[in-house]
């Protein structure tokens, strides 16, 4: 009869500190664009419709990267076609790899830094969707595409970008509990209210007397909601001062947004932009009727007068 290995029983230094905790951290492997395994959901999605606009059978579809795997020596058909996503730090190489050898490529790619793939190559068509990916390592990516089977250069896909956020948040949904959000009238102040003020530089001071605490408000009772951490009932001249500063903190908020640097063109650059658009150019667009969800503060529709 073996005998039984003793269990380690004695508490680490890490499992008592939290000091140490967080210095041992600093030391392992950090998440990288390399690392990030794309979700089946999300693949199919760009697979069906890489197959829908250029009409490719699913069978030929072909993923040469996967960890230890080598694309060069991968065992291509005549008629495979690689939709996958590659390691963003060798994209170029493998994007020549591929034209030089005749094989069609539909991949993902960094968003930001999507147009310098190829550095104007024709044979490298850019497909912008500008969406963020959750990948299976955690990692967050804004995400778009290169190809070399499309008509046209550069071109947005509204309608795959609008696939793609609805699988992500599928996944989103089943990795983390969906907190939801409520709108208050102006008469009821949260923490979070007034954080939003604070956060767009504006001030709002409230006297005790023009408040009344309460938990939750008589319309949530029936659905056993409340507010999140409680709040205020505020009276109707704190309410309108508290409009008024949110009115503010939202023209400020658009300021921020709006603010920019401003690069002008060469005059180099402007008889480049005149040469352009010769025999066999073109340019379409179209509007698809999808609207994404951007995630800030601001609860309120107001409108901002000029003062």
């Amino acid at each position: 009869m073996s005998a039984i290995k003793p269990i380690d029983t004695q508490l680490r230094l890490e499992d008592v500190s939290p000091e140490y905790r967080e210095f041992i951290e600093k030391f392992k492997p950090k998440k990288t664009t390399d690392d990030c395994y794309t979700p089946d959901n999300i693949f199919q999605t760009v697979q069906e419709w890489v197959c829908e606009e250029y009409r490719i059978d699913p069978a030929n579809i072909v993923r040469p990267f996967w960890p230890g795997g080598d694309y060069e020596r991968y065992q291509y058909k005549e008629d495979s076609v690689v939709v996958d996503n590659p390691p963003f730090s060798i994209i170029t190489n493998i994007t020549r790899f591929y034209n030089q050898h005749g094989i069609p490529f539909f991949l993902f790619s960094p968003y930001l830094t999507n147009l310098g793939i190829g550095r104007g190559a024709k044979n490298i068509q850019h497909i912008i969707t500008a969406t963020s990916i959750t990948y299976q390592n955690g990692a967050e990516v804004g995400t778009s595409f290169v190809t070399n089977m499309d008509k046209w250069f550069l071109r947005t896909a509204p309608d795959l970008a609008e696939r793609i956020e609805t699988e992500n948040k599928k996944n989103l949904a089943s990795m983390k509990r969906q907190v939801p959000k409520y709108n208050y009238p102006y008469e009821v102040v949260t923490s979070s209210a007034l954080g939003y003020l604070a956060s767009h530089g504006v001030t709002l001071k409230i006297a005790h007397e023009d408040t009344f605490f309460v938990r939750s408000i008589e319309s949530q009772k029936a659905t056993g909601k409340a507010l999140f951490g409680s709040g205020y009932l505020l009276s109707e001249r704190a309410a309108a001062e508290r409009a008024a500063a949110e009115r503010a903190a939202a023209k400020r908020a658009a300021a921020e947004r709006a603010k920019a640097t401003v690069w002008e063109l060469s005059e180099r650059e402007r008889e480049i932009i005149k040469s352009l658009g010769g025999d066999g150019g073109g340019v379409e667009w179209s509007i698809t009727k999808w609207v994404t969800d951007f995630d800030y503060m601001d609860t309120h529709e107001v409108e901002v007068s000029e003062e």
